[in-house]
């Protein structure tokens, strides 16, 4: 696979300079040129998008060196990143006066290959540099709405009817958990018509309506189907258990509940 040639934005008053990236280094840079009018350069960053904005500098009197800095200082301040290259004074002599906005510097003598090698390899640096920076900002991000996703309290709904265990349960939860109960599969329904939830305690034997009634109703629902269930269930025997399972709900507990194993379960299944 070819790599693709890096883009650069040239401007200047060294002719030859910009002669080499068109004749010398097309192979490497794909090379556009623009005057030194702010709306110009503006333009062809816009639509160039260079890889690199090039100033090629011939052998210029100090005032001329002098507006040059300013303006490009003034270029710089809207996120123009300068390579600078041509004759040692007159590069020495920007340097001194805005040395600070410019990237890289290539001064002669040279030639149109090291001049080449040089940009290249200043680009691909540039380009590691800001594939890091960006990864590392993405990481920042993600870890941010991690902690922020943390920070808010979880809503659990038991839906229950023994209003013993839905008190027990309630207790249980309070200082980790926003809990909401229902003492009925229908009233547990249209709890979540209303309001929304990151998991759902489910008891398994209920009149009218049981467990698997709900979790069905739950299923059929676009906005409810990825909600977990952890159904509730006072049965110990393989083949209803087994029943239940085939249910496909995120898990079971077995009453009477053991705290710690409802604490860790609920953990388990939304962290």
């Amino acid at each position: 696979m070819a790599t693709m040639k890096k883009r650069v934005l040239l401007a200047g008053t060294n002719q030859s300079i910009i002669d080499d990236f068109f004749y010398v280094l097309n192979e490497d840079f794909e090379s556009m040129t623009t005057s030194m009018r702010t709306d110009d350069i503006m333009m062809h960053m816009e639509y160039f998008k260079p890889d690199a904005f090039v100033y090629c500098i011939g052998a210029e009197s100090k005032e001329r060196i002098q507006k040059l800095a300013n303006y490009m200082g003034d270029l710089a301040e809207k996120g123009i990143t300068f390579i600078l290259i041509g004759d040692a004074e007159a590069c020495e002599e920007f340097m001194h006066i805005k040395g600070e906005i410019i990237k890289l510097v290539v001064m002669k003598p040279f030639t149109a290959v090291t001049v080449g090698e040089q940009l290249k390899y200043f680009l691909v640096q540039k380009e590691e540099e800001e594939r890091q920076l960006k990864e590392q900002q993405e990481a920042l991000a993600e870890a941010k709405r991690k902690a922020q996703e943390a920070s808010v309290v979880k809503h659990v709904l038991v839906i229950d009817d023994d209003p013993i265990m839905l008190r027990i349960i309630k207790e249980r939860l309070k200082d980790e958990y926003n809990v909401a109960t229902a003492v009925s599969g229908r009233i547990g329904l249209n709890f979540l018509s209303r309001k929304k939830t990151n998991l759902i305690l489910l008891d398994y034997e209920m009149p009218d309506m049981d467990g698997a009634e709900v979790l069905e109703k739950i299923r059929e629902r676009d906005d409810l189907k990825e909600v977990p269930v952890i159904f509730l269930t006072g049965i110990n025997d393989t083949s209803k258990i087994q029943k239940v399972l085939a249910m496909k709900p995120q898990g079971y507990l077995l009453k009477p509940i053991d705290g710690d194993k409802l604490i860790n379960t609920i953990r388990q299944t939304i962290k």
